[in-house]
């Protein structure tokens, strides 16, 4: 079967697309129209009561009960680990099994005739999403990966400089950052912040950290803590890192889809973004952001060139990829947009609250990460006070599993010890979080 007919629309749509209309509606909706999506098969959404606030709509157990049915769900075990990657739609599964047969089908002819025009459209609808300007973002796997290109790759060292990262950072990026300060020839220099705190808090521990270390020339930030869902401000930090010279890589790996926000509101030099997490998409696509002005500190990945400094791509190669999963973002970001980013933000943020209310009643139980909402996500974590090691985290993990029926998981990397992160996704219902509140209160 020909397919040249949708390829030649979607050169039209990319000819616009670069012209400057960029985040237009008529390119989501072309880009859409693209998606064959089976609808016999396939769930709606429910309709959004007019005038009510996310927070409202967090508690309507109707509405998200409907939500729900557009997501299969396995039966049998309660699962709150959804922090390693997310489910996705009915809607969003369906484009991806469709493009992953056409792309079966046309192979090499697609790939080396066709992709890089639908490569674009994807990332410029990342880009649309994020807030982020066309030529600022870049289709990578993962946020490690673009991550660690970042770390890898930064060329603005000089002698006795600093680097900084946190305990709450992602233990391969800390990894990484110690291997590149003993590769450059700089110092590592790790803070650590309480096992509860608060934004004041946190704003006070880096500033210091900064004001301890005057020679330090780039941090890693962490926007939400993948061990317990700490939020950390990172505007208010990395106004303070600039005043002092410092360049800044925010770990977004855990936070776009998790919290409603534009990268433009972080006010950080790079991020590195997953979108199999919390927008849905299949596994294996995430981005990279490099603000404009600052590709002149990252060099090009081994092997590329970009003499003018002007080409984000040149900092990544990914080689062969999976081409549906990219074909599907749009249809993935459409999805998570319909739904309502700060609606999903406000579901998951009630449905963690459910448990931690109850928790922080219980003797034996400390609840860690955030102290307050605006330091907190629907991500969160806990131990058995007294407990923080990782055979006691693992014991843990199997009790709640085998005794209650109730799937989370084990992490490690922070000052304070080892932890169980428990991580809600839109279609857990407040019935199923009672099931792990019972589990609370027996152990």
């Amino acid at each position: 079967m020909s397919v040249v007919p949708e390829y030649l629309n979607r050169r039209r749509a990319l000819k616009t697309l670069i012209g400057g209309v960029l985040g237009t509606f008529a390119a989501s909706k072309l880009v859409h129209a693209n998606s064959k999506v089976a609808s016999s098969t396939t769930a709606k959404l429910p309709p959004r009561p007019n005038n009510i606030s996310p927070e409202l709509l967090a508690k309507d157990e109707s509405f998200w009960a409907q939500v729900a049915l557009n997501y299969d769900k396995a039966q049998g075990i309660v699962n709150l680990e959804h922090g390693y990657w997310g489910k996705m739609s009915k809607q969003v599964q369906e484009v991806f099994v469709d493009k992953t047969k056409m792309v079966n089908t046309q192979l090499s002819v697609y790939a080396r005739k066709h992709f890089s025009e639908d490569l674009k459209l994807s990332a410029g609808k990342i880009a649309q999403a994020l807030g982020a300007n066309y030529d600022e973002v870049v289709i990578t796997r993962n946020a490690t990966e673009s991550i660690h290109n970042l770390m890898r790759q930064y060329n603005d060292f000089n002698a006795n400089d600093t680097v900084l990262f946190a305990d709450i950072d992602y233990p391969s990026f800390k990894d990484t950052m110690r291997w590149l300060a003993k590769t450059q020839n700089v110092e590592p220099v790790e803070v650590t912040l309480p096992a509860q705190t608060n934004q004041a808090e946190i704003l006070r521990v880096y500033t210091k950290a900064f004001d301890e270390n005057p020679n330090l020339k780039l941090m890693l930030l962490t926007h939400v803590s993948n061990q317990h869902g700490l939020i950390l401000p990172v505007a208010d930090i990395a106004k303070a890192a600039k005043a002092r010279g410092i360049d800044v890589i925010c770990d977004c790996a855990q936070s776009w889809g998790l919290l409603d926000f534009n990268i433009t509101d972080l006010n950080v030099d790079w991020a590195g973004f997953n979108l199999h997490k919390w927008i849905g998409s299949p596994v294996g696509v995430g981005a990279l952001y490099m603000k404009k002005g600052t590709l002149g500190k990252i060099s090009p990945y081994p092997g590329e060139t970009d003499p003018t400094n002007t080409l984000a791509h040149k900092r990544v190669h990914t080689a062969t990829s999976n081409f549906a999963s990219i074909l599907t973002i749009p249809t993935a970001i459409d999805f998570h947009q319909s739904i309502g980013a700060a609606n999903k933000e406000a579901r998951l943020r009630y449905l963690r609250n459910l448990w931690v209310e109850e928790a922080r009643k219980l003797p034996n139980i400390e609840v860690l990460g955030g102290e307050d909402d605006a330091s907190s996500t629907g991500m969160g974590a806990f131990r058995i006070k007294g407990k923080a090691s990782l055979d006691d985290a693992k014991a843990l993990q199997k009790r709640l599993e085998n005794e209650f029926n109730v799937f989370t998981v084990v992490r490690v990397g922070l000052a304070s010890g080892c932890c169980i992160r428990v991580t809600p996704q839109i279609f857990i219902s407040a019935e199923e979080i009672n099931q792990l509140i019972l589990a609370l209160k027996s152990l």
